[in-house]
């Protein structure tokens, strides 16, 4: 029994084996996804060359506490949006030994969206010690929960491994 979609699997063991070759170690810090990538990358055997750790801030509290988001970015601009995105990367990233940190925070649904924000929206942000920053927005639609984490999974892999050739 595997616990993700083939396609998953074959892009988390992928990240592996490039990270490996480069000796490149990552984190993540996830919030829609509630784990789901690290769980995908930790999937593949020998991934503890490579994962370091991973940050699950649920809550707007925990986005403080565990990385330090800003009380006035969450405020300002809510905890789905780039800039939330972009500081829960970097917070990832500089607290852990990681050369690479990939962030997402979305709306899942089926219930929390808005005209503004619908369910589906996402938001990743990759940050590396080279200084290299990304930030990607998904409108994956109304898909159903699962889809929407499951995309977002992908979406946050496709990403990692372009960090990797990136020199990160």
């Amino acid at each position: 029994m595997t616990l993700f979609p083939a396609e998953i699997e074959e892009q988390a063991a992928k990240i592996i084996a490039l990270y490996k070759a480069r000796r490149l170690m990552l984190s993540t810090a996830e919030s829609c996804t509630g784990g789901l990538i690290a769980g995908a990358l930790t999937e593949i055997s020998g991934s503890s060359a490579v994962v370091d750790r991973g940050f699950v801030t649920y809550t707007n509290e925990a986005k403080v506490e565990l990385l330090g988001v800003s009380k006035a970015t969450l405020a300002e601009f809510g905890a789905v949006s780039k800039e939330t995105a972009l500081q829960m990367a970097h917070a990832a990233l500089y607290r852990s030994r990681a050369n690479v940190a990939v962030a997402v925070t979305g709306i899942a649904g089926p219930t929390g969206g808005s005209a503004e924000k619908p369910v589906g929206l996402v938001h990743l942000a990759v940050k590396s010690r080279a200084g290299e920053i990304s930030h990607r927005e998904m409108r994956y639609g109304d898909i159903g929960r699962s889809e929407v984490r499951l995309a977002t999974v992908a979406t946050a892999l496709e990403i990692l491994a372009e960090a990797s050739q990136a020199g990160a």
